[in-house]
């Protein structure tokens, strides 16, 4: 009580002072910073010249691309031989009134030759070859895409005639269903809306052609594909065995590669490969045949850089128990066995047992020709045939593994396309569950909307349907199960078989089997020890195959 405390006090509006040129400095600190960024990506140029960034891409390439280095999609170059010739003779077309088609689309999945072609399209009529990529319009600034735009159409006018190229248009030409905020269109809105008015602003006389390439016209802008714009829409899809050893032709002649090699094997042993991919499998090769001091690619050296593109680098480093590797052994074989006895089977190629990538061991089926439809026995016979590395662990091994998973996945996505999508069910009846929403980058199906009642119904047959196949994968199992243990006993000791080993191995048992057929009914059992037995410690075949 007798203690002299001091109390001071400050005014209120002191401390509003003060917050009042804290708030100050900082909103002037975020505003300068900003203008030192903008300034910066700009490059001190002048506003004029931030839009015009980019626009001009002329590519003059020192090597022309022409049509004799695009391979395997024959009736897209037959489509296009037209606008070749309408940007080398226009006259020919205007004499009598018509006009070429202002826009070309080529649509298809990645890796299947859009951009080469087109620039083989510009090597081909000898003209002037503008390329772009459609995120090249899209910036942070509003209206620098929609200026980029209109210089582009500016300069290709001066170099007519003239190709423009956009790549990957998708990313400027999107469904503008989706507006900026409060209603108001974007950057990108603005930007595909100037490029609809160029195109629209073409004459009849104009000698340009616009092309543009993308993987998913499903999410273009309708406006974009309408007659007079983009109305000509070319699919380039992933070629077939001929296409595929057209384009092996085109980039053997780039490499060294032995004289009698079978390319056209190498083509059947990859379907579903692109372009781009088919060149990978090339230079891999090459990669891997001077790695091992070849002066040529050989055979050999294509099969392994496809396991390498397929399945990945093999883990030489992984430590795997004797217990594991016998079960993969059992699994693949299971494969091998239920595909060779069932109707409308595609061929075993390869087995292995070696890990590559995130599969532990691999059974390669080729079909004899690319297929274009599926019957219902043979989506049944897949299905079975993955079902038969489960079966094989549980009736030889008594076990269920871990291996089977991917396996399970694919027959249960099978089964449900045969009934939700193609009408495989008698009980379901023709009709349709579910669509496509995938464009060209992998399927992805897409239920529609149905009741609770229809989809337990369905749930109920997909599972009627793998079911059933498992038990057919368990029956063949059960019918050959020495020649299942027969060929992973082999297996293990191998680690891989190829086709013609998988022959032999075939037609031994095949010989061993019609021997104890005869020895039962009492007659000349000598067959019985055929030199070719499956059986490892005394098949002289297999015994070459393994020291070779």
């Amino acid at each position: 009580m007798g203690r002299q405390v001091v109390v001071s006090a400050r005014p209120e509006h002191s401390y509003l002072f003060l917050n009042s040129v804290s708030l100050g400095i900082s909103m002037l600190l975020i505003l300068g910073a900003w203008i030192f960024l903008a300034r910066r990506q700009q490059g001190g140029k002048e506003e004029s010249d931030f839009a015009k960034d980019k626009v001009i891409k002329y590519h003059a390439s020192e090597k022309q691309v022409t049509f004799k280095d695009v391979a395997g999609i024959p009736e897209a170059k037959e489509e296009l031989m037209e606008i070749i010739e309408f940007l080398k003779n226009p006259t020919h077309f205007s004499r009598i009134g018509a006009s070429i088609p202002k826009g070309v689309l080529l649509q298809g999945p990645p890796g299947t030759g859009k951009t080469l072609l087109a620039r083989a399209i510009a090597g081909e009529a000898g003209v002037p070859f503008f390329s772009f990529s459609g995120s090249d319009f899209v910036e942070m600034f509003v209206g620098v895409g929609a200026s980029r735009v209109r210089d582009l159409f500016k300069e290709a006018k001066k170099n007519a005639p003239c190709i423009i190229f956009i790549d990957e248009i998708d990313a400027v030409g999107a469904h503008r269903g989706a507006a900026g905020a409060m209603g108001g269109q974007d950057e990108r809105g603005q930007t595909l809306n100037a490029l609809l008015v160029e195109i629209d602003g073409f004459s009849s006389t104009d000698t340009i052609v616009v092309l543009a390439a993308t993987n998913r016209p499903d999410i273009l802008d309708p406006a974009l594909l309408r007659s007079g714009r983009f109305d000509r829409q070319i699919n380039i899809l992933p070629p077939d065995v001929k296409g595929r050893l057209k384009i092996l032709e085109v980039y053997a002649q780039r490499v060294k590669v032995m004289k009698d090699i079978d390319l056209f094997s190498v083509a059947r042993s990859t379907p579903g490969f692109t372009g781009a991919d088919l060149a990978n499998l090339v230079n891999e090769a090459a990669l891997l045949a001077a790695r091992h001091g070849k002066e040529a690619i050989e055979l050999p050296d294509f099969e392994a850089a496809k396991d390498r593109i397929l399945m990945g680098v093999e883990r030489k480093g992984l430590i795997i128990t004797e217990k594991d590797r016998r079960t993969m052994a059992y699994h693949e074989a299971g494969h091998a066995i239920v595909a060779r006895f069932l109707p409308e089977s595609d061929p075993v190629h390869k087995i292995t047992i070696i890990p590559r990538g995130r599969a532990m061991g691999n059974t390669q089926q080729l079909p004899l020709k690319d297929r274009h439809a599926y019957s219902k026995v043979y989506l049944r016979t897949r299905i079975t045939t993955l079902l038969g590395g489960r079966a094989a662990e549980e009736i030889v091994l008594a076990q269920q593994t871990t291996g089977a998973q991917d396996d399970l996945f694919r027959a249960t996505e099978i089964a449900m396309k045969m009934i939700c999508k193609w009408g495989m069910s008698e009980t379901m009846g023709p009709l349709a569950y579910a669509k496509d929403d995938s464009g060209f980058l992998g399927e992805q199906t897409t239920l529609m909307a149905h009741s609770e009642e229809t989809a337990r119904r369905i749930d109920k047959e997909i599972k009627v349907l793998v079911e059933g196949c498992y038990r057919e994968a368990v029956a063949i199992i059960n019918q050959e199960k020495d020649f299942l243990v027969n060929l992973a006993e082999i297996l293990l000791q191998t680690e891989t078989l190829d086709s013609e080993e998988l022959r032999i191995i075939f037609d031994c048992t095949q010989k061993k089997q019609a021997a104890a057929t005869v020895s039962e009914h009492g007659e000349d059992g000598s067959l019985h020890e055929c030199s070719t037995c499956p059986a490892a410690a005394h098949c002289t075949h297999m015994q070459e195959a393994i020291a070779s």
